[in-house]
């Protein structure tokens, strides 16, 4: 059950679970290219989902992404969300995240759908909920935490212990 400040709220979308194939999902990069996530990749895919860079956890959850996997070999991080790409790049710019790519969701929101993170029935409606999802090189979900209390942060450990 996921809650928002204690009240529970409804995901929507397709759920994904450890050992299914990621979906391969196109998202926006702040240079508004298209790249994207899930499948195989040759590559660990750590994806961090977050309702809004603009709120504090979901900054606190991005910056300690962007420090503790920028020694992880053979692994890229990618925060995802649906704040404009613009607004993505002037955090990460801000805050000197130079270890994660920020991916907007926003033109089809195919991820939210895709990975069944999207709000439903909560103030958050239409948001992603927070979670962390780890893909490994052959495009296999590999850890996978839908954050039982949005405003709670993940367990990094958990999400960089699946790359290691």
């Amino acid at each position: 059950m996921v809650t928002f400040k204690g009240s529970a709220v409804t995901l929507a979308g397709k759920e994904v679970k450890i050992g299914d194939k990621a979906p391969k999902v196109d998202l926006v990069a702040g240079d508004l290219s298209v790249k994207s996530v899930g499948g195989a990749s040759g590559k660990y895919q750590i994806i961090n989902v977050v309702p809004s860079l603009d709120t504090g956890v979901c900054a606190t959850q991005t910056r300690k992404f962007n420090e503790k996997a920028a020694d992880i070999p053979n692994t890229q991080v990618f925060v995802v969300s649906l704040d404009l790409p613009f607004a993505q790049g002037r955090f990460c710019s801000t805050e000197g995240i130079e270890n994660v790519t920020a991916l907007s969701d926003f033109r089809h929101k195919d991820f939210g759908d895709s990975y069944g993170v999207v709000l439903a029935g909560s103030p958050l409606e239409g948001l992603l909920t927070r979670a962390v999802f780890v893909v490994n090189p052959e495009g296999e979900i590999v850890h996978k935490e839908i954050v039982s209390e949005i405003t709670s942060e993940p367990n990094y450990e958990a999400a960089l212990k699946a790359v290691k």
